[in-house]
């Protein structure tokens, strides 16, 4: 998927012309950085490129498949993305994200832990010694598996795998079990529980001690008929989603983006289902990061 990224200079290109279209959306040009082509940010910043593209009259937005969170946070730093999707938790550690304003919160994460179901695996500590993705390097999925991971103290055999690639290799017998985290459904993960028996791992022995040392995190249920599981709802974290930008996006600009992002929400929900969950009153939460101030301007007129 990173091979795709072959677009260096038309990248910077779209920085130059972004930063300095001043108080005109006439010129925009932008790049947005998603994630795996099976996963929901690919799935969202599709929609959201239609939307802007047809509502603004702007050039439709470049949209790139990508490692995931930390590599689009990281994009968004080095000025080769102007919009970009992350988990709340990507932000950390990263040089130069104090530079990161957001648009919006969207929907929220469900870590979906897939295991193969004819292995006797109930529990997260019965991972130790199995075959296991964690996620691709550079992603979301990555920081929340290590973390959650060093937390159970739980040592399987690790390997990093985007979504597509995890279950190909379940598929193939080469995988017993892999992390990933996205919205519901994730339509990679519904694929695959209609050619494999697999089962989600209920996490909720696990998330109490997690939770504490790391806050950022909720939990929530995974209802059985996500994906039709014959185990019966789970236990999970959840994680908070945000639309990403750098401080250098013009106000104007990113107020029409924050506008048409609601505006076009029917459009949207048409696109994935987990567009339903955005809403006014909680796209303000986004802190660890700031909200930019074209996007504060849009929720004050929204008496938000």
């Amino acid at each position: 998927m990173l091979g795709r990224v072959h677009v260096a200079v038309s990248l910077l290109t779209a920085a130059t012309v972004l930063t300095g279209c001043g108080s005109t959306l006439e010129n925009v040009k932008i790049t947005m950085a998603t994630g795996s082509e099976g996963g929901v940010y690919y799935t969202l910043g599709n929609g959201l490129a239609d939307i802007w593209s047809g509502r603004l009259g702007i050039a439709r937005p470049q949209v790139v498949a990508t490692a995931g969170s930390k590599d689009n946070v990281v994009r968004l730093v080095n000025d080769q993305a102007q919009v970009g999707f992350s988990q709340a938790d990507a932000v950390d550690g990263v040089e130069g994200a104090d530079r990161l304003r957001a648009l919006a919160r969207m929907h929220d994460d469900y870590l979906q832990v897939i295991v193969r179901a004819d292995l006797p695996v109930t529990k997260l500590g019965q991972l130790s010694g199995l075959r296991v993705s964690i996620g691709g390097r550079e992603s979301g999925v990555e920081i929340i598996a290590r973390r959650l991971l060093k937390s159970a103290n739980v040592t399987p055999q690790e390997v990093n795998l985007g979504l597509d690639d995890s279950a190909q290799a379940m598929r193939e017998g080469k995988l017993d079990a892999f992390f990933w985290s996205g919205g519901l459904p994730t339509g990679r993960i519904t694929q695959l529980t209609k050619e494999l028996r697999v089962r989600m791992l209920d996490l909720r022995d696990d998330l109490v001690a997690f939770r504490q040392q790391y806050p950022v995190y909720g939990s929530a249920t995974l209802p059985a008929s996500t994906y039709n599981l014959q185990s019966g709802p789970v236990i999970t974290l959840v994680v908070r989603n945000f639309l990403l930008v750098n401080e250098k996006m013009p106000d104007d600009v990113a107020e029409a983006l924050v506008r048409q992002l609601f505006d076009g929400q029917p459009d949207l929900v048409k696109v994935h289902s987990a567009a339903r969950t955005i809403e006014q009153r909680s796209a303000i939460e986004t802190s660890p990061v700031p909200l930019h101030n074209g996007a504060m301007r849009y929720y004050r007129e929204a008496k938000v």
